[in-house]
């Protein structure tokens, strides 16, 4: 028996031409199966603003959008290891954090970007609670998170619900005044500027303030009625390392990652359904970070 071979050639010539370096970004975070959050929406937000992105896993998360199932811590010295490797072969210019879950991750990332990393910006999202509820960030490293990783931010960028954790006191957030007077406070208490998100207040416009302890800005885009996409905190942080990363300015890069996650949520992609019968909504990280 004959076996016949068609020969299928390629009609674009192969070029040997490498191409100018990428600028390299580091996320130390979660990775998240569903895709929309943690690691995964990094490295998506980083390809679109044409980065380099490289990893450090903290946790494996076992999760979609409106509950996490599971939750695996990887060792420590694991988390040292990826982090020290990739300062080591790579030009990293900008890290951000993400899921850090406990005291002993937070110490190892601490330790280590101080003797690998300490000369590169780092944008830390506090993230201490999911949408769903579930906590991500276990009580005890609150402590740890404010005393050994938030003074060395070149920013800080929680939601409302961290920012409230974060002053403690039963300090509430409940309208654009009192968030002001958050962002100003935490900017004030740690010595680093902060990006305090407004996204979960009512209203028709999604209002963000950066206060660097001297300045004030506001960062305002439309707010959408009943569309809360899983993964914007991760992405938005993502978008302003990128920024970072670049050599923007911060107030340009926070102005460049709110456009950013605005188009994203504003194109954003549905599929399947919840228990309710509503469609899981998950950002469309293929829009322009173009300004």
């Amino acid at each position: 028996m004959q076996i016949s071979a068609k020969h299928i050639y390629l009609q674009t010539a192969l070029e040997d031409r490498p191409a100018l370096p990428a600028p390299v970004a580091l996320t130390i975070a979660g990775s998240d199966n569903s895709g929309g959050a943690g690691l995964q929406a990094d490295l998506k937000t980083f390809a679109a603003f044409g980065l380099f992105g490289t990893t450090a896993v903290t946790c494996v998360v076992a999760e979609h959008p409106g509950r996490v199932s599971r939750i695996d811590a990887l060792p420590p010295a694991s988390v040292a290891e990826q982090i020290a490797l990739t300062a080591e072969a790579y030009p990293v210019a900008a890290v951000k954090t993400g899921m850090l879950y406990s005291t002993e991750i937070i110490e190892t990332v601490a330790a280590t970007l101080a003797a690998k990393l300490a000369r590169v910006p780092l944008v830390i999202d506090p993230v201490m609670v999911a949408s769903s509820g579930a906590v991500l960030l276990k009580p005890e490293a609150i402590k740890t998170l404010r005393t050994r990783l938030l003074p060395h931010a070149a920013l800080v960028t929680p939601n409302r619900d961290e920012a409230e954790l974060l002053l403690g006191g039963g300090k509430k957030i409940t309208d654009p005044e009192s968030l002001r007077e958050a962002a100003r406070e935490l900017a004030l208490r740690f010595g680093v500027p902060f990006l305090v998100k407004g996204g979960h207040l009512r209203g028709e416009e999604a209002i963000d303030i950066l206060h660097d302890g001297t300045e004030e800005r506001h960062y305002l885009a439309p707010m959408l009625a009943g569309v809360n996409p899983h993964g914007t905190g991760c992405t938005f942080s993502a978008a302003v390392a990128a920024g970072l990363a670049r050599g923007v300015a911060l107030p340009e890069a926070v102005a460049a990652g709110k456009r950013f996650i605005s188009r994203a949520i504003g194109g954003r992609f549905l599929y399947g359904q919840d228990g309710a019968g509503k469609p899981y909504q998950l950002l469309n990280h293929f829009v322009s970070s173009a300004e």
